[in-house]
């Protein structure tokens, strides 16, 4: 017989197990997934066409770069600053000027949007070799802003 206290443990380890897998942005799973599965055109036909690829003339890796605006929310699920950013009535100073809002304080709270660069890599066979993901502009730590 199992015990009422086991049953509650696997609970919450099958739980906190779900929920990992579920964070962060879909990309990152999609590409973490198919290392050494997905072909180019596996990617190219779920995310479009590359920024910009490199292919060497004389055989190695090939480069794919996509360039993609994605906002705290996305990147950072399970941060509780970011899924409480769009209750405030009047909007935060945005880091960003793709988070600014034309029309100034009157319009509502627009989650700021940063820029990341997908790099990935394929061999000679065009599968996925690796992958990588960094932020097009590094952006200013909170210390650095609040110096200034």
């Amino acid at each position: 017989m199992v015990c009422p206290g086991r049953w509650s443990t696997l609970l919450l380890l099958f739980c906190v197990v779900v929920l990992a897998g579920c964070g962060g942005p879909w990309r990152d799973r999609y590409l973490d997934k198919g290392v050494k599965k997905l072909t180019q055109d596996d990617i190219a036909e779920k995310f479009g066409p590359p920024s910009t690829a490199k292919t060497p003339v004389l055989g190695g890796d090939t480069v794919w770069t996509y360039r993609v605006p994605m906002g705290d929310r996305e990147v950072h699920p399970w941060d509780p600053g970011s899924l409480t950013a769009g209750k405030k009535t009047k909007a935060p100073p945005s880091p960003s000027p793709f988070g600014k809002s034309l029309a100034g304080n009157d319009e509502p709270y627009r989650e700021p949007l940063y820029c990341y660069r997908y790099t990935l890599s394929f061999d000679e066979a065009k599968l996925l070799k690796d992958w990588k993901r960094e932020e097009c502009v590094p952006r200013a730590s909170e210390d650095e802003n609040a110096s200034q």
